[in-house]
């Protein structure tokens, strides 16, 4: 089965800031690129932290929460969050501002993989990187987004060619398949019940497939055990000698 990789669709042209680089330009770079987002390396390109919209907002909220307190409390009594929050407020460059450590990719990945990452982590963009962990691109939800686009002739051409004739080696029109809005629909008869669960896992797969609807029947069951008959002992008779 051949899936998406990361370096398919990833942003090759990355726009990144030094540790030192002041927190104004951080703002002016974002609004002049349209991006949300951008990673933090250092003089090898190896990514130390990510910038987003949200930790400049978070840094003017803190700043503007801190001159309404005063600065009469000790950092020391503050709470870790609190202080961490107040440190944000004195951030005046990207190394001070950015959200570490750094969650990266490698373009070998499968697109797959990096969303339920961007999931999990509940972040909006991934440093893409190399062996070497030196930033290569950049892979934002949208570009991850972009297997979804395929057309549904595009995905059921995949279904037949990748699943059921390469990876399953079934002969043609075994199964009739029908993609209608990236929901796959396979009919058909196979000979042994156990391929069923493995074409629909397969289907599932190819990029752009949101939904898989399993009407495949069988010839032979094979998943049950083979009944056990009890074994019959022929008896010999011998003719008595003459």
């Amino acid at each position: 089965m051949k899936a998406s990789k990361v370096g398919e669709v990833m942003t090759s042209e990355v726009i990144d800031v030094r540790r030192q680089t002041p927190f104004k330009d951080v703002a002016q770079l974002l609004a002049r690129h349209r991006i949300s987002g951008l990673p933090v390396v250092d003089a090898d390109d190896k990514v130390l932290g990510v910038i987003s919209e949200t930790d400049l907002i978070r840094r003017q909220a803190a700043q503007a929460e801190q001159d309404r307190r005063g600065r009469h409390l000790r950092l020391p009594a503050l709470r870790r969050k609190v202080r961490i929050a107040a440190a944000k407020a004195r951030a005046m460059t990207a190394g001070q501002l950015m959200s570490t450590p750094a969650i990266t990719v490698h373009p070998e990945q499968p697109v797959a993989d990096a969303a339920r990452v961007m999931e999990r982590h509940h972040i909006e963009r991934l440093p893409v990187v190399d062996e070497e962990d030196r930033l290569i691109g950049i892979a934002t939800r949208r570009d991850l987004l972009r297997v979804f686009l395929r057309t549904d002739e595009e995905i059921r051409q995949e279904i037949i060619d990748e699943v059921l004739t390469r990876a399953m080696c079934l002969p043609p029109h075994t199964v009739i398949v029908s993609v209608h809005d990236g929901t796959a629909t396979l009919e058909g008869r196979l000979e042994r019940r156990g391929d069923i669960p493995l074409v629909v896992q397969l289907t599932w797969r190819v990029d752009g497939v949101v939904g898989v609807m399993n009407s495949l029947t069988f010839r032979m069951d094979d998943t049950r055990p083979p009944e056990k008959h009890p074994s019959r002992r022929i008896a010999h008779h011998w003719l008595p000698e003459r």
